[in-house]
């Protein structure tokens, strides 16, 4: 009788061992793929054409100052050069020396909700193009509830800005 319990024994061994390590397998085939699929980032490329400005200087007529503040709206295009939305905001000068910078607080107006975005611009009272720029995003409304990301620009031609929105949910 032994040799029959030693043969079911090591068959009942043999196939816990299967059935303990098959879960092991799917988790590492799983962890291989991070994130899954309704979490994963968005990039959205836009166009912004400048379309109203209005600066508030401290010293009207004077020297740059820490408080200037820019009020902006300007009109988004997706690639195809349609229409899609809006972006607003504004940006308040914190520092005049080294070439300035300032604090933007800017909302993107997109199809199916809104992009709250805020962040440092430096160098802007260096005479030349608008520098580039990197901004947190730092929530959203619709579908763009709870997002996450940044949004960085490039000035394109005057007046005209690449926005590139890595967007994460």
């Amino acid at each position: 009788m032994r040799p029959i319990r030693a043969a079911s024994l090591g068959t009942a061994t043999a196939l816990v061992a299967l059935l303990a390590c098959a879960p092991v397998v799917s988790a590492t085939a799983a962890d291989a793929d991070p994130a899954p699929k309704k979490d994963r980032g968005q990039v959205i490329v836009l166009t912004g054409r400048l379309a109203e400005q209005s600066r508030f200087p401290v010293n009207p007529g004077g020297a740059p100052a820490q408080g200037d503040r820019t009020v902006f709206r300007s009109v988004l295009f997706d690639q195809d050069g349609n229409e899609v939305g809006e972006t607003g905001g504004t940006c308040t000068t914190t520092r005049v020396a080294n070439g300035g910078a300032e604090e933007c607080v800017v909302t993107y107006v997109l199809p199916g909700g809104q992009l709250t975005v805020q962040g440092m611009v430096f160098g802007h009272l260096v005479p030349g193009p608008p520098p580039s720029f990197d901004n947190a995003i730092t929530g959203g409304t619709g579908k763009y509830d709870r997002a996450r990301g940044s949004v960085h620009a490039d000035t394109i031609a005057t007046g005209t800005r690449r926005f590139t929105i890595d967007l994460q949910r």
